[in-house]
């Protein structure tokens, strides 16, 4: 079985930060990949934009390294290399500062009105001096696009200083702020399981739904992000929007339509309908952990004390929580989210394990009824388990095994799986912001968090040690196993 690529319309794509770590791991090795298939017309160009001083020919030869993994031996992307650095070009300029900028405008603006992409891979306190400068040197029309990526501020208060900035010289129908969990293909594969097949739809509620895990799990520590991850924390980095967006994407109501707004307002009301975590009951419905020193992938690591260089900070590298979806489908049934860094395994996965049945038939000889479990792994393999019981084949009696039906999406369709930013850049370019943020998703996420930082802050508890190399600390265990449930940790 074969994809089809359907090619995008001739663009300009912008990445402010062009010479960071998601420019060269991230956003040009997807264009590659996308321009490799076909996707990107030979006529479109990618500008990378930093405040260093080089030539195009220093930038596509920094390009030219960071592709190197992608290519590999492959003598297709290796034929495909050389025309897409060509593509590329290079401009010095500084987003506080307003020296270089009309020189940036007229060099766009010899390919006319066509489509412009402007990815602000920085940091978030310079978006508003570059939105400002687009809108100022023209460079915000109706063709343009411009892409934000989180942390959308460190609380509502901030968040609405960027959104009133940046829809200042955008209007909300370009601004396209990613989380590039939505563009996993598991991810967009849920809503077809649930809204293009009957099987599980008539079962997706508090009926038959015991409870449902959402797990993003690392094994890497602070890596080149110290500065900024001290400051922000698991919650901010990754509960307010890559967690709450998948929670939203399993408990939401079937839209009308498979469009944009109609996707974004019934996740709209499930994060409206989340259960307020205050003061009150933090201390029971949250976890909060910073790894200290141990091993990890085969070797020894530091603690988060020892990467950041400091005796002490206060900023948790773990969180897990309990939430609750109070509406009509979902009430009862609790959502447990857990992430952190330095832990057992690298795995994001979304675990909704169904009631047991309500009566046995089976002698105890037979072994103990497991409950179903529909397991959709995004990464690292992406792929779908629905585990089931069965009689364990042979003669001898009944025996009852719990085994998955195991679909890998590498293994049943045999051809490379874009990753999420290539799917999501071929969106902006399309025009289709189906799987971003809308701004009323960002304040009411924000919302929901706002009370946990307070509490948090009131509580004045350090976060809990737990061990390089394992799944956090023992409260988080204590979260799920005190409603006599526990953690799904399948490694196979």
């Amino acid at each position: 079985m074969t994809a089809k690529t359907v090619p995008v319309d001739t663009f300009d794509l912008v990445i402010f930060g062009g010479t960071g770590d998601l420019a060269l791991r991230k956003l040009l090795p997807g264009l590659f990949r996308r321009y490799a298939d076909g996707q990107i017309p030979e006529d479109s160009r990618i500008v990378g934009v930093a405040r260093d001083k080089q030539s195009d020919e220093d930038y596509r030869a920094k390009v030219d390294g960071a592709l190197a993994p992608v290519v590999g031996s492959d003598p297709s992307l290796q034929a495909k290399l050389a025309p897409f650095l060509q593509k590329l070009g290079y401009h010095a300029l500084d987003a506080t500062k307003d020296e270089g900028w009309q020189g940036f405008a007229d060099e766009l603006a010899t390919h006319g009105d066509r489509i412009r992409v402007f990815y602000l891979s920085t940091s978030p306190s310079l978006f508003v001096d570059i939105c400002t400068r687009l809108k100022a040197h023209g460079l915000n029309g109706g063709n343009s696009r411009v892409v934000i990526e989180k942390p959308i501020g460190k609380d509502s208060a901030s968040a609405a200083v960027i959104n009133d900035a940046v829809g200042s010289a955008f209007s909300e129908s370009q601004i396209f702020r990613i989380d590039h969990y939505l563009g996993k293909e598991t991810v967009q594969n849920l809503m077809a399981l649930r809204f293009a097949n009957i099987l599980f739809e008539p079962l997706w509620n508090s009926n038959y739904v015991d409870h449902v895990q959402i797990t993003v799990a690392e094994t890497v520590g602070l890596e080149k992000r110290a500065g900024y991850y001290d400051t922000s924390g698991a919650l901010r980095d990754m509960v307010q929007n890559h967690l709450l967006q998948l929670l939203c994407m399993v408990s939401m109501e079937p839209p009308a339509a498979m469009q944009a707004d109609a996707v974004r307002d019934e996740k709209l009301k499930v994060l409206r309908s989340l259960r307020p975590i205050d003061a009150e009951d933090a201390a029971q419905m949250t976890v909060r952990g910073q790894y200290r020193a141990g091993a990890s992938n085969g070797g020894a690591v530091p603690g988060y004390l020892d990467e950041l260089g400091r005796n002490d900070s206060r900023t948790e590298t773990f969180v897990a929580l309990k939430a609750e979806v109070d509406n009509w489908r979902w009430a009862g049934v609790p959502f447990y989210l857990r992430t952190g860094k330095r832990l057992a395994e690298r795995v994001s996965e979304i675990v909704i394990a169904f009631r047991p049945v309500p009566h046995s038939i089976f002698e105890q000889t037979s072994g103990p009824i497991m409950a179903n479990k529909l397991v959709l792994r995004l990464q690292p393999d992406e792929g779908v388990k629905l585990w089931l019981m069965i009689k364990d084949p042979g003669p001898g009696g009944l025996r009852l095994q719990h085994v998955p039906l195991d679909m890998s999406f590498a293994e049943a369709f045999g051809v490379h799986q874009p990753e999420a930013y290539e799917r999501l850049l071929m969106d902006v370019v399309r025009g289709n912001p189906t799987l971003f943020m809308r701004r009323d998703e960002v304040e009411a996420a924000w919302k929901w968090i706002d009370p946990i930082l307070a509490a948090w802050e009131t509580l004045r508890e350090a976060p809990k040690p737990y061990t390089a190399g394992s799944w956090g600390p023992s409260a988080a265990v204590a979260l799920i196993e005190r409603d006599g449930r526990t953690w799904h940790e399948d490694a196979t």
